[in-house]
């Protein structure tokens, strides 16, 4: 089937969180959480090598909108239920529809870390790729340094599957990492 054809909600809540798709105009909200956690997200995102714009920033948010019309990328950006505060950047990347699998990745707003908002979010995340992406397959890639990152699926109860050594530069480009794969089945 054409993803195209897919009709599934663009929006979904979990206890705390709103996990929904980006939208024009999301550009400030996510330029300040990005500048307030630079220094955390540094080591580990390739997009914050470089200083962005509230402009670039929200350019590249309007393109995840239409990637998610598009069903190519299926980018999630997470607000606190209660206040409509945005806190995190999640989704689900490197979509095979034909399995269907999907990888998820995320960051938040140091501000907002230490209280289980992201744990939330991804299990939020994957309950709606089995339900209603009907995925069967779930990964959760990150460099094996990353303790934080590697915290979340092991609490989540997803599978090591093994680390791919020398997999990439880190993003500093000065070193290789290596690669942890969390996976999560659905038969």
């Amino acid at each position: 089937m054409n993803p195209l054809l897919l009709d599934f909600p663009t929006e979904f809540c979990t206890e705390r969180l709103l996990i929904r798709m980006p939208r024009p105009g999301d550009g400030k909200a996510v330029y300040m959480a990005v500048k307030s956690s630079i220094d955390e997200l540094r080591p580990w995102m390739p997009f914050a090598q470089k200083e962005q714009t509230e402009q670039d920033i929200e350019t590249n948010i309007r393109e995840a909108h239409a990637n998610f019309l598009k069903r190519e990328d299926l980018r999630l950006l997470i607000f606190l239920k209660d206040t409509g505060e945005f806190i995190a950047s999640s989704g689900l990347h490197r979509i095979d529809w034909a399995v269907p699998k999907f990888e998820i990745g995320y960051w938040i707003d140091k501000r907002f870390s230490g209280h289980g908002y992201m744990t939330e979010a991804v299990q939020g995340i994957a309950d709606f790729a089995f339900d209603k992406l009907k995925a069967r397959r779930l990964e959760i890639r990150c460099d094996s340094k990353n303790e934080k990152s590697r915290a979340i699926p092991e609490r989540l109860g997803f599978r090591l599957e093994g680390i791919l050594q020398n997999d990439h530069v880190a993003v500093s480009g000065d070193e290789l990492r290596d690669t942890c794969i969390y996976a999560k089945i659905h038969r």
